[in-house]
């Protein structure tokens, strides 16, 4: 599956403020604490500071790392794949200069 990268990074961009409005409203936690838990659950870290107490939240967290960490997989795929991309142009490039 070919995505842009713009387009990933506004899929991402979409979901973390889709959560963070989602806790801050459904748990009442700050927007720092919506946005922390919503990245913590998306990478699967999981601390445990913040748990949802209502039952839309609860709801609302299992139907987010479903359809969340999917996401988050794919654009951390992405960025390792262009990290690896970027090390082969830099040896190929380095093993021409030798070359020459």
């Amino acid at each position: 599956m070919n995505i842009s990268t713009k387009a990933l990074f506004s899929l991402l961009v979409a979901v973390i403020t889709t959560g963070t409005v989602f806790f801050h409203f459904v748990e009442g936690w700050s927007w720092i604490d919506a946005y922390f838990f919503t990245v913590v659950t998306l990478s699967t870290v999981g601390y445990g500071a913040l748990v949802p107490v209502t039952v839309i939240g609860k709801i609302g967290t299992t139907i987010f790392i479903f359809f969340g960490l999917g996401i988050f997989a794919l654009a951390i795929q992405q960025f390792g794949h262009f990290a690896l991309l970027r090390r082969r142009r830099k040896a190929l490039e380095k093993h021409l200069e030798k070359n020459e």
